[in-house]
């Protein structure tokens, strides 16, 4: 025990004297919530800002229909010249125009509305919502026209009780968690991809100290080659659970990012992640002959598999064949597991993805003691 307790003091104050491992530990998880935080930031909700040009003027169709847009939720309507469109759309101050044409409240008397011409460069994220609503409300007018087949005075008194309907909806507001879901998973994202390279950092001490001849000193001393991994794995475990607290409530509590569920939740997938995150980098280490092989085998590794798995962006936007491809990395697991916890699944309802990252865990693992087993060229860890 003895021995297991100076091994992890020297192995702390060789890794915390360098400050680029502060860097890599402490500093880099910060900055990767900044960088979640700008690149997925925004709260969610959406003010449209549509201008109204409007030449069937003095119509009261017409003026209903705008009236039924300016009641719509995160519309924010203005009414502008037709020499103002373009100048209006493309500096942004708007994001759509909807100009209604001379003859419109006539054409939807008839049954027959003529089309409200709408203007924006912002493509349909931003012109669907205000579009759909407003079709429905001119086809239920135009229905009436249908209705009474080009009885005026019928028109008129069913029009009005359209307008004065007595059915009413009732609106509850929500809060929108989409937004923190997605700063969350990003966040997470690039916690996994730090966590992967921090392991490596921590475990690769074992190959320099080979190189440098330290580890063959400590080696003729009563320590154990058993003793003296055990001790790495301590620290890298202890500096793995300091980064997860960490990043956790520097995004929880500095940021004030919702993840959608509990600590303990996010501490038990990452704490599972942090061993599968060891386990590899000791199995890199063990097939490794120079600490500048397994640098660039942590690099050829981790990069691509955590753009494969969703790490950077949304797995999503990939083809499918690449999704396929995801469900063999951990990482993969990792994020899954909190998207289902933030849809309301309870934790019993993903042990399918726990179990997956333990039999990562344990297999590379069992790669790693039996390639540590098998070394003949120097003297074994374990």
């Amino acid at each position: 025990m003895k021995d297991t307790i100076w091994l992890i003091r020297k192995t702390c104050i060789s890794t915390f004297k360098n400050y680029k491992n502060w860097l890599l530990y402490v500093v880099l998880p910060i900055l990767a919530i900044v960088l979640a935080v700008l690149t997925r930031g925004g709260s969610g909700e959406m003010q449209v800002k549509i201008g109204i040009v409007n030449e069937d003027r003095k119509q009261v169709i017409t003026q209903d229909t705008i009236d039924f847009i300016d009641r719509m939720d995160s519309v924010l309507l203005s009414d502008i010249k037709e020499s103002e469109v373009n100048d209006k759309v493309i500096s942004g101050d708007l994001d759509a125009v909807l100009i209604f044409p001379a003859g419109f409240a006539q054409s939807v008397k008839n049954g027959t509305p003529e089309s409200v011409h709408i203007v924006s460069i912002k493509g349909a994220e931003i012109t669907e919502y205000v579009k759909s609503s407003l079709n429905q409300y001119i086809d239920n007018v135009a229905s009436i026209a249908n209705m009474v087949q080009g009885n005026g005075a019928k028109f008129d008194a069913m029009y009005a009780n359209f307008q004065n309907s007595s059915f009413h909806v009732t609106a509850e507001t929500i809060e929108d968690r989409s937004a923190n879901h997605r700063k969350t998973s990003q966040s997470i994202g690039y916690l996994v991809v730090l966590m992967l390279f921090a392991a490596t950092s921590l475990s690769g001490i074992l190959i320099k100290e080979r190189e440098d001849r330290t580890y063959y000193r400590i080696i003729t001393s009563p320590v154990e080659a058993r003793t003296y991994v055990i001790s790495n794995i301590i620290v890298n475990l202890a500096v793995m659970v300091a980064q997860i607290a960490i990043t956790l409530v520097v995004m929880i509590e500095i940021f004030h990012v919702d993840p959608g569920l509990p600590y303990w939740q996010m501490f038990l997938i990452l704490g599972l992640f942090a061993l599968v995150a060891i386990s590899l980098s000791l199995a890199i280490m063990a097939f490794s002959k120079s600490s500048m092989t397994a640098s660039a085998v942590q690099n050829m590794l981790f990069l691509p598999t955590s753009l494969l798995a969703g790490c950077m962006f949304p797995i999503e936007v990939m083809p499918a064949m690449m999704q396929k491809i995801a469900y063999f990395l951990p990482q993969y697991w990792v994020l899954e597991s909190f998207g289902k916890l933030q849809q309301g699944i309870s934790l019993g309802g993903i042990y399918v993805n726990l179990l997956i990252l333990a039999a990562f865990a344990i297999t590379l693992s069992l790669i790693t003691i039996y390639k540590f087993s098998r070394n003949n060229d120097t003297r074994s860890y374990i």
